[in-house]
C-alpha cells in the first residue's frame, strides 16, 4: 500500500533521521495543520520515536474520519513503507 508518510517528532529529531519522503508535521501542529492532513490523497502513515505520539495523532486522525494508520518508530515505518 502506498502511504503518506508524517512523522510527528520536533524538527530536530527529525533533521536526525526519517522515513525518504516523509513529513514533518510536529505533534504540537497536528492540529491546526488538520485541513492540509485531511487533504492528503494517500492514507497517512504517522510515525514518531517509538509510537506514543504516533498513536496520538493516529487517534485524533481516526476519530476525525482519515484513513491512517500509527506507523509506530520511524524505523518500523520506514520498514512498512519499503516492504
Amino acid at each position: 500500500m502506498k502511504y503518506t508518510v508524517v512523522d510527528v517528532r520536533t524538527k530536530e529529531e527529525f533533521a536526525g533521521g526519517n522515513v525518504a519522503g516523509s513529513i514533518n508535521i510536529p505533534l504540537q501542529q497536528v492540529v491546526e495543520r488538520e485541513k492540509e492532513i485531511m487533504e492528503f490523497k494517500e492514507p497517512v502513515l504517522f510515525c514518531c520515536a517509538s509510537g506514543g505520539r504516533s498513536g496520538q495523532a493516529t487517534n485524533y486522525f481516526k476519530a476525525k474520519g482519515l484513513e491512517c494508520e500509527n506507523g509506530g518508530g520511524w524505523m518500523q515505518a520506514n520498514a512498512i513503507v519499503n516492504s
